[in-house]
């Protein structure tokens, strides 16, 4: 199972914006994408869960994902915490 540790650098963090972008972002992708902050565990498609994370600027999450299209998901995903979830421009 691919995976990558990626740090929020967006001023908000996992807010709920941002939160929302990443749902949006792994929708078209067959594969289950699941992001870890130590312990805690939430389902990427899942805005609740990932509030639940409460994962503030500077936070190292790490998203894990499976399926065909798996690297493909992962790719996207740090696209966006690459480009801040496009919010600090």
């Amino acid at each position: 199972m691919p995976c990558k540790t990626l740090t929020l650098t967006n001023r908000r963090g996992l807010h709920a914006r941002a939160a929302t972008r990443l749902v949006t972002c792994c929708q078209p992708f067959a594969a289950k994408v699941h992001v870890h902050r130590g312990e805690q565990k939430a389902d990427a498609r899942n805005i609740m869960a990932l509030l639940m994370l409460a994962a503030p600027c500077g936070t190292e999450l790490t998203v894990h994902a499976e399926g065909e299209d798996a690297d493909q998901a992962l790719d996207a995903v740090e696209a966006l915490f690459d480009a801040r979830f496009d919010e600090d421009r």
